[in-house]
């Protein structure tokens, strides 16, 4: 490294500095030398001192190639990159890995959050908050999105105890504590808004803006918000074994009462007229045998993924 240039962040040391934002990238060529740009005048004006952490999250386009120009460009930057795509919660976990901040901030590459954004966050952390988040006022995505977010939201909130109206927005602001607490858990799937609220002692929620996505679309689809409810549910309840298990002693007193009834009616003589109900009630049964097996299975499955003890992710190299 020539004299004249900057030392680049990170290099031999895992010393504190006042601010991390860590960014999950996949597939965000069409907007990364825009958000980086923004993103660095942003933070340069904060008069803090920062590092920013990308995370390429198996990109197959030409991520990786702006990701190492900008690397080159600012001394500022660190790149992660992982060895396939993991999903967005695993990336910005590798970023927390690597994080030196006190505060660490997470940012979607898509620019429909604005990173103009950050300061207010910041001074929201100020104030005393362990968490702030950033709630999407005016949605720039489809209704079916938006319905669909609201739902987890509202199922995130009744779990973790924690009631925020965008639990969807990546856009949040975390102190070092919080952090801490979450790099301690060894889960191999994290909703990582959901735990940081539960680890918090206090959280606010500000207004942001929401930007219309430039390129590309969400890689949230409806089989992925119904994954991610199904990790909120088996991580922070047991209700629907609960559940379960209270269908099943009501279905058990059902077929108590439908074997009197069949009984009364064979003394009259015309047991043929239960046939459907009897159908009926065993089809359900079945049904919910079924849906049992599959609520228990969910959780066997995810105690066996937990007990191998396999990393996480994978990383392919680091750039620091």
């Amino acid at each position: 490294m020539a004299l004249h240039e900057p030392a680049r962040v990170g290099e031999g040391s895992r010393e504190r500095i006042d601010l991390s934002v860590i960014v999950p990238i996949l597939n965000e060529a069409a907007t990364l030398e825009e958000l980086a740009d923004r993103l660095m005048c942003t933070l340069h004006r904060l008069g803090k001192s920062y590092e920013v952490i990308f995370v390429d999250d198996g990109s197959t386009d030409d991520s990786v190639k702006l990701l190492k120009r900008l690397y080159e460009l600012y001394p500022t930057i660190k790149v992660i990159r992982l060895n396939r795509n993991y999903g967005q919660h695993m990336a910005i976990l590798a970023g927390l890995d690597r994080a030196r901040g006190e505060t660490v901030v997470t940012l979607d590459g898509d620019l429909q959050n604005p990173p103009e954004e950050i300061p207010r966050l910041l001074e929201k952390i100020h104030e005393g908050y362990d968490v702030v988040c950033g709630q999407r006022t005016s949605r720039q995505d489809p209704l079916r999105r938006k319905v669909l977010s609201y739902l987890v939201g509202k199922l995130a909130s009744r779990l973790v105890g924690v009631t925020m109206r965008d639990y969807g927005s990546m856009l949040r602001a975390y102190r070092r504590p919080v952090i801490d607490q979450l790099l301690r858990c060894q889960d191999r799937s994290m909703y990582i808004p959901a735990l940081a609220n539960a680890f918090a002692a206090s959280v606010a929620e500000i207004p942001v803006d929401h930007q219309r996505r430039a390129a590309g679309s969400s890689r949230y689809n409806f089989f992925g918000l119904l994954r991610l409810s199904a990790d909120l549910v088996t991580r922070f309840s047991l209700w629907p074994i609960r559940i379960v298990g209270l269908v099943g002693t009501l279905m058990a007193l059902s077929g108590v009462g439908v074997g009197l009834y069949a009984g009364l009616l064979s003394l009259w003589g015309s047991p043929q007229t239960l046939m459907p109900m009897l159908m009926a009630l065993l089809l359900v049964v079945a049904g919910l045998q079924l849906l049992a097996l599959g609520v228990i299975g969910e959780y066997v499955g995810r105690t066996y993924m937990e007990v191998q003890q396999r990393p996480r992710y994978g990383i392919q190299e680091v750039w620091e």
